[in-house]
């Protein structure tokens, strides 16, 4: 039997009122989003323009036209011109004018010198390669399924390596080190030391460099950065007191006078067990250090451009890598201070203080 129809009013719903919009904001946001998605693309020709050897070639040349600089690396002068137009366009280079393009002073450090903490070419690199993941990452949000640090593009370890060593080289045995209660004179006279999560060997290359009577063991998971950083310690002339074993967090042996986290507690599945099994691992008096990307405790304190640096890298490594690992806590790369003192505090570590800190990084030390 037919039945009557609902009166449509009852069965459609209304559209939802349209806001009246800001013209000037959205346009100013408009504004903003070309400008993210033209330094996304800006970017990745960094990455060409370092591997093409353009800005060591432009670095301390004067203005060159985009034939001089072709000529000078072995490229095509027209490619050369478009990639020249959209650095100046950029800032990255200057147009002088009359088909000309200068490297100011100042960029060439921060785009050529890899000894200068200032150096920025690392970060462009692990970008591109962390975008790489991108169909993996989408597929990661649905599934809630995690990314292991393996299964990336090759290109993200040395672009890691290049982004955090400059700052390793240029402040860890000068400053974090001395910062600790007595472990640079510990070092001095002769003592063991365990980085983990070590990757291509930076970190520990420069302890073992600037305290030659001490012996340093690099552990990291993954085979490929343990195997370069063994290179890396042979060409630094140290290998004869650093050695580099594939090893977890919680799984590595021996007792040691101070353990290093550098950059790696929070990419970590159980930062908690890490660092009570270094806690253990640790000698009579010994120290934990963690370096941790710097980072406020609230949300509305990483609200500037190096939170979102980190807040983007996050997304695709950080929080998927820890989530891949049993356990999965998934601190993220912005977790804070009072965030990581409650790992290291739930570990079993009775003092905990933050001791240094540089543009990229915060320096805690934790004492059983």
């Amino acid at each position: 039997m037919a039945t009557a129809s609902a009166p449509l009013s009852e069965t459609v719903a209304s559209p939802a009122p349209i806001p009246e919009l800001d013209t000037d904001r959205l346009m100013g946001f408009v504004g903003k989003a070309v400008g993210d998605f033209g330094a996304l693309v800006n970017g990745a020709l960094v990455v060409v323009g370092d591997r093409l050897g353009f800005y060591r070639a432009l670095a301390g040349a004067g203005a060159l036209t985009p034939e001089e600089l072709a000529e000078r690396t072995g490229t095509r002068a027209r490619y050369a011109r478009e990639w020249l137009n959209a650095q100046a366009t950029a800032g990255y280079v200057t147009y002088e004018g009359d088909g000309r393009y200068r490297l100011p002073a100042e960029h060439a450090v921060a785009l050529t010198d890899e000894t200068s903490p200032a150096f920025v070419v690392g970060g462009f690199q692990l970008g591109l390669a962390s975008v790489r993941s991108a169909d993996a990452l989408t597929e990661a949000f649905r599934t809630g399924a995690g990314i292991g640090w393996g299964e990336h593009d090759a290109d993200l370890y040395p672009g890691c390596e290049r982004l955090f060593g400059p700052s390793y080289r240029a402040f860890l045995a000068s400053a974090w080190i001395p910062a600790l209660d007595g472990v640079h004179d510990r070092l001095l006279a002769g003592g063991t030391v365990a980085d983990i999560g070590c990757g291509y060997g930076t970190s520990t290359i420069v302890m073992a460099q600037a305290y030659p009577s001490s012996s340093f063991i690099g552990f990291d998971p993954h085979p490929g950065s343990v195997e370069a950083a063994r290179l890396a310690a042979e060409e630094a002339g140290v290998a004869d007191r650093v050695r580099f074993e594939v090893a977890a967090a919680d799984g590595f042996a021996g007792r040691y006078d101070l353990v290093t986290f550098c950059d790696a507690l929070h990419d970590m599945g159980d930062p908690v067990g890490a660092a009570r099994h270094a806690r253990s691992a640790l000698a009579d008096d010994g120290t934990l250090m963690v370096v941790e990307p710097i980072a406020g405790d609230r949300v509305e304190e990483n609200q500037n451009p190096i939170g979102a640096a980190y807040y983007a890298f996050s997304n695709f490594l950080c929080t998927p890598g820890s989530i891949a690992q049993p356990v999965g806590l998934a601190l993220g790369a912005q977790a804070g201070e009072a965030r990581l003192r409650d790992v290291l505090e739930e570990a079993g570590f009775g003092s905990v203080r933050r001791v240094a800190e540089s543009p990229l990084n915060m320096v805690l030390e934790a004492k059983p």
